[in-house]
Order: C-alpha cells, then sequence, then structure tokens
C-alpha cells in the first residue's frame, strides 16, 4: 500500500526588506498606485501597507502632495482596526499615483533602513497580543499619530516622531512582537507630548529651541 507523501509545508513569509526590492524591481520606471502595491504584497496585509506608508515621513526626502494622502490612508486603515473591522480603502486612495522617481528614492533609502531594524524582530511577550481586543487597542494611537501627520507643521521632527511610533506599532502587530509595540505606545506618548508643546508655546517657540539644540559649537 503506497504512503501518501505529506504535504509540503507553507513557505515562510518573504521578510519586509525583500518585499520592498520586489516593489523596487516590479515598478522601477512607471507610475504605480496604492493598488498595484497591494497586489504585489499580497498576503501581507494592510497593517504592512500602514508601515510601508509611514517609512517615506522618516526619510530626508521631501514628500510634495504625498504627505496627506498617506497619511489619510493610515488614518483610514487604523480607524477600521480600531472598531474590529476588515480594512477598506476607497477606490480614490486605492488609485492614488506614487511618481516613479519619488517612490524609487523613498523606498531604497527604506528599505536599508529596514534592513537592520529587521533583525531586532521577534515573537516575544505575546501576552500583549493575545487576544483580538487587545490588536484593536494597539491601533488607537496609530490613529492619533496618523492624525498628527495630517497637521501641515513646518516645524523638525513634527512627522519623523509620530511616523516612528507607527512603525513599531504596525511591525510589533506583523511579527507579534510586544516588546516593540510597547516600544511605539512611549513613542507614541511622546509624539502626543511633543504635539502638546507646540500647541502650548507656539511652533516660533519650537523652532527657537530646535536651533538652539542643534546649533554647532562655536
Amino acid at each position: 500500500m503506497a504512503i501518501a507523501a505529506a504535504p509540503d509545508a507553507p513557505a515562510p513569509p518573504r521578510r519586509l526588506s525583500e518585499e520592498l526590492e520586489l516593489i523596487l524591481r516590479e515598478f522601477d520606471v512607471e507610475e504605480v498606485t496604492l493598488r498595484e502595491v497591494m497586489t504585489v504584497l499580497h498576503g501581507r496585509g494592510f497593517i504592512l501597507l500602514m508601515l510601508l506608508l509611514s517609512l517615506p515621513f522618516c526619510t530626508p526626502i521631501p514628500l510634495p502632495g504625498l504627505s496627506t494622502p498617506l497619511g489619510c490612508v493610515i488614518l483610514l486603515i487604523a480607524i477600521r482596526l480600531a472598531l474590529g473591522q476588515k480594512p477598506w480603502l476607497p477606490a480614490r486612495f486605492l488609485d492614488l499615483r506614487l511618481p516613479p522617481a519619488t517612490f524609487r528614492r523613498v523606498f531604497a533609502f527604506t528599505r536599508r533602513l529596514v534592513l537592520g531594524f529587521e533583525r531586532l524582530l521577534r515573537p516575544r511577550l505575546l501576552w500583549v497580543t493575545a487576544s483580538p481586543r487587545r490588536q484593536q487597542l494597539h491601533a488607537l494611537p496609530i490613529i492619533l499619530c496618523a492624525l498628527f501627520l495630517l497637521l501641515p507643521l513646518p516645524v523638525p521632527l513634527s512627522n519623523v516622531i509620530p511616523a516612528w511610533a507607527i512603525i513599531l506599532l504596525a511591525a510589533g502587530l506583523l511579527e507579534r512582537d510586544g516588546g516593540v509595540i510597547l516600544a511605539g505606545h512611549v513613542c507614541a506618548a511622546l509624539a502626543t507630548a511633543f504635539f502638546a508643546a507646540i500647541g502650548f508655546l507656539g511652533v516660533g517657540a519650537v523652532e527657537i529651541i530646535w536651533q538652539w539644540v542643534t546649533r554647532a559649537p562655536a
């Protein structure tokens, strides 16, 4: 009697840096849309898309005309996650076109950033993500930080701090890394304090403090 062969184990999902490299190869010349990016990221879901769209805010590359729509996409995904609903995006955002030059420069930079970041991620402190309700709670600071990204403030770090909070929370949710999720909550708290200081002191005062901190010694 022939013995049936055991089915092959499913291949492990690609690492984020591999996803970015694939996207760069697929869309090296032509304009791309978020719908096309989601097609390439098949099976990785909206949390990964939220992480990817946060990474450009951490780069020194300007995003003229893209910061607001990207922030809106992150906000919509986070709201659906917080409500325990399947993430969804309207067609106008899925069909948002990303200029190839900006797209290529941003994702090439973020891939180098992610290569170092991936070494830190591993399943730990699993009680942090032990239930769907807890995962919904982790989406709340993402909503807050996405709103911060939508504010058109010409202040240093006004995008970087909330973007890193979203990156840490999303990466932690993807890899079930409770330590990184908790670090994301701390970063979201810092972002909230930063924007509270801006509201209390005013943009001018924050810029003066930044110039004093970064001023080279005589």
